[in-house]
């Protein structure tokens, strides 16, 4: 039996289920906390995709975990400069939030924002306890191939930083394969690093749900509903869905709903009611809890990132949550994620950027429904087997027991 520890979170951006937004850090630390250890999280007091900050306590125990929100400017979505303010303010708050909290064993910092990490490390540091060091995204390399990083100096400098915590953990958890790679390649040893991917909670997805609720919320009848949930960014590339759509009029019964939020998604809506498309939905945000009836409302779904080299190394979170769901997914990702949809037989890949061939996949399940109910029901059965989040939660208690003082 591993002794219980007490596992510290640093996140700007944790999310629980009363809010949009990828839950990964609740259902690991909730999953810890039944099999008998502690866990606090030291977050922001805001709600990350929609900006506003977030009513209620400063400290609250959700599902058994200990959530302490520690002060940041309100300045998310204003401009790149803005955020950075917002993250430098949280930055410095949370050390003195979380220096206060005793008895901790483990420290965990986790990237993008990497604002954060100086906060973890130096609170691991004082408490002289382990520093965990949790890798999300690739940052700063995802923003320089986007082109939103172009300042020289400011890559060297963020290069410099994410080189200063890599050879200052004691050890890495990654959430992709190919992101493992890219730390042996920067120098850290594989010994040191443990894969622990994104999924998720498949208990709270009912793939046998057709949710009609939101189909009745939504005014969509009984159309094709084609379901985009996720952040509405750059990097995003919804503007290939809206091209997909413009490729269908009322007549095909296809609906498309873009469930989420992001500082594109107010832009986004104009362009599709300039183009007419009045088969697109802009459905707004949904609190995670309500995800399960917005995804049993979709015939299928579709993920999309613009077309960079970097992106074929993420597993991006709302695929896994579109598997649990019993959806087919079109995937305009390639790379690993592609991997994972090709190997379970839960949906059909497309070339990033193409919306002649998402319109088409899209036609292909519209005209064979069973075709993709077959393809829902294998993308259930693959990710109930490799990405359930307690499988790794198991995995991440192994972590815990191999750098906690405690628990050596």
């Amino acid at each position: 039996m591993v002794e219980p520890v007490h596992l510290l979170i640093l996140h700007q951006n944790f999310v629980d289920h009363r809010h949009p937004g990828g839950t990964r850090h609740l259902e690991l630390a909730k999953n810890l906390v039944e099999m008998g250890h502690r866990v606090t999280v030291v977050t922001g007091t805001l709600d990350y995709l929609t900006g506003k900050p977030i009513e209620g306590p400063r400290r609250e125990r959700i599902s058994g975990v200990e959530v302490v929100r520690s002060y940041a400017f309100p300045s998310l979505h204003y401009s790149l400069i803005w955020r950075v303010v917002s993250y430098v303010s949280f930055m410095l708050t949370s050390i003195w939030s979380a220096i206060r909290i005793r008895e901790v064993d483990v420290v965990l910092g986790t990237t993008p924002p990497l604002f954060q990490l100086p906060s973890a490390w130096l609170v691991a540091r004082l408490k002289r306890r382990p520093f965990v060091l949790e890798v999300r995204d690739l940052w700063p390399e995802f923003a320089i191939d986007m082109g939103v990083l172009t300042n020289p100096i400011i890559i060297f400098s963020a290069r410099r930083a994410e080189q200063f915590f890599y050879r200052r953990a004691d050890h890495f958890v990654v959430n992709s394969p190919a992101y493992r790679e890219y730390l042996v390649g920067k120098g850290v040893p594989l010994k040191t690093i443990s894969v622990i991917p994104n999924g998720v909670d498949i208990r709270m997805f009912d793939p046998d749900s057709r949710g009609q609720q939101i189909r009745d919320e939504l005014g969509l009848g009984d159309d094709f509903v084609v379901t985009y949930a996720g952040a509405m960014g750059p990097a995003n590339d919804i503007e290939t869905i809206l091209d997909a759509a413009m490729r269908f009029d009322r007549a095909a019964h296809v609906r498309f709903v873009l469930v989420g939020g992001g500082r594109d998604a107010i832009s986004l809506e104009r362009k599709a009611r300039a183009r007419g498309l009045d088969h697109v939905v802009f459905a707004g945000t949904y609190p995670k809890d309500r995800m399960r009836c917005v995804l049993a409302a979709s015939n299928a779904c579709v993920a999309t990132l613009m077309n960079i080299p970097m992106f074929k190394t993420t597993y991006p979170n709302k695929v896994f949550d579109y598997m649990a769901a019993g959806r087919p997914t079109i995937l305009g990702i390639d790379g690993v994620i592609r991997d994972v949809i090709e190997q379970s037989e839960g949906g059909l890949f497309v070339t990033p950027g193409d919306s002649e061939a998402l319109a088409q996949a899209i036609e292909t399940m519209r005209s064979d429904p069973d075709l993709a109910q077959r393809m829902g029901r294998s993308a259930r059965r693959y990710v109930e087997e490799h990405f359930d989040r307690r499988l790794q939660s198991t995995e991440l208690e192994k972590v815990l027991k191999l750098v906690a003082p405690k628990a050596a």
